[in-house]
């Protein structure tokens, strides 16, 4: 399960899985409003990740931002973790190490070297 820490909302966090097909499977939220986050996931659930984007991007609750748009960019990053791409290095070879922001080429040299 995938994990979003929110700004600016009364919910503290979101909890969410998204499968192969890029489908919302399951969506909760820590804090907030129950009611209407139990309703903000029954809605999303089962719906692809860029059309529940669309519908919730964007809405204002406070701090100019909500519980919705939150999960808006909760699966726009998402989006952009899988996009890029991943590399690894082991001490003294070169392998594939995952680095969500950058990929990085580093050669680790033996101590004393």
């Amino acid at each position: 399960m995938e994990s979003y820490r929110t700004l600016g909302t009364c919910s503290r966090q979101i909890l969410y899985e998204v499968d192969e097909n890029n489908i919302l499977t399951d969506v909760k939220f820590l804090g907030g409003c129950p009611g209407g986050l139990q309703a903000l996931a029954r809605f999303t659930k089962g719906k692809p990740i860029c059309d529940v984007i669309k519908i919730c991007e964007g809405i204002k609750c406070k701090n100019d931002t909500s519980c919705p748009d939150q999960l808006a960019k909760a699966l726009k990053s998402y989006i952009k973790s899988q996009e890029e791409p991943t590399q690894t290095v082991k001490r003294g070879h070169p392998q594939v190490l995952k680095l969500n922001i950058q990929v990085v080429n580093v050669k680790l040299q033996k101590k004393g070297e």
